[in-house]
């Protein structure tokens, strides 16, 4: 004989388990619940920093304004005014020039063709005057700025012409360059600014033409390739600062020896379109840099472009 089912029993039972189902899901919804309002609250309790005033310069803080390639006769006299005169706001303590700031066409340009009549329109000596006229404005500028200026290829160009004339001769090739050379044209001793030449080592460094100015190295330049400041980088392996490409680039990469170093390069002051080009649209810019530099030689480098004439930071720091 079969047993009833007593269904009100199983329906209870079912009852009694779809219960205890919602019952635990939202024991596990309160409970993480509980959870995201205890990161909440523990994320409150978090110190942002506040946003604070500027602080004074401190003791040994200087400002060093780095100019790139000139050109002598091919100044571009509008970009050239417009760095004086933020120069002058600046007021620096030092100021690196990074060489080519003659041109040095024309005769001395003989181991290049020269593509132009008008290639060769000025004479050495009117480069002379313009490169002159450039450092006096410089020096007007920045009256209490230590100056130093590297040696770029077009001034080196005047010590190939000693050596060529002079059959290699060491020493009637030196008497030659004391007469000619931008050096000594430029009146650098006189003025008080250093001289650094390609063919020599300074610093301690193992490449000639390089200084070392607290945690970055300058000089002329090394690499012409479309992406010079990676490609200087690579090579140098440390913070530096070149000219010689006329194009203003900069490249931040983190190595694991020495961290996050830069490669920077500001540009130009020179015309921007030179006949040598041809009817080759040039990519070369405006620009100059500036170095805000700590006590113990850290730096904030800034690439200052010149657009239409106009550097826009002179506005910024009258601010």
């Amino acid at each position: 004989m079969s047993r009833k089912t007593d269904w009100g029993s199983v329906h209870r039972e079912e009852t009694d388990r779809a219960h205890a189902a919602e019952v635990a899901k939202l024991t596990q919804e309160l409970s993480e619940a509980k959870s995201t309002l205890a990161r909440t609250l523990a994320a409150r309790k978090v110190r942002v920093p506040k946003a604070e005033g500027q602080k004074a310069r401190r003791a040994g803080d200087i400002v060093r304004v780095i100019i790139p390639d000139t050109h002598g006769a091919k100044v571009d006299t509008t970009a050239l005014g417009a760095m004086l005169a933020d120069i002058k706001t600046l007021d620096p303590h030092e100021v690196v020039l990074l060489g080519d700031h003659v041109d040095c066409g024309g005769f001395l340009a003989q181991h290049l063709v020269m593509g132009y009549v008008a290639e060769t329109s000025y004479s050495y000596e009117q480069d002379i005057e313009h490169a002159n006229a450039f450092l006096d404005a410089v020096q007007t500028a920045a009256p209490r700025a230590k100056i130093e200026y590297l040696e770029g290829n077009h001034e080196r160009r005047v010590e190939t012409w000693c050596v060529t004339q002079t059959l290699r001769h060491s020493r009637d090739a030196e008497g030659l360059r004391q007469l000619y050379s931008p050096e000594f044209r430029l009146r650098l001793a006189e003025r008080g600014i250093s001289y650094f030449r390609q063919g020599m080592f300074y610093d301690g460094l193992s490449v000639p033409g390089v200084i070392r100015r607290g945690k970055c190295f300058f000089f002329h330049g090394v690499s012409t390739a479309k992406n010079a400041v990676a490609a200087t980088q690579d090579r140098i392996g440390g913070n530096c600062v070149f000219g010689h490409t006329h194009r203003a680039q900069s490249e931040l990469v983190r190595r694991v020896g020495t961290g996050i170093v830069g490669s920077w390069n500001p540009g130009c002051l020179c015309e921007l379109q030179p006949l040598w080009q041809h009817t080759a649209p040039t990519n070369w810019t405006h620009g100059y840099a500036v170095q805000l530099v700590g006590p113990d030689g850290g730096f904030l480098h800034l690439n200052i472009p010149i657009l239409a004439g106009e550097t826009h930071l002179g506005s910024l720091l009258k601010m």
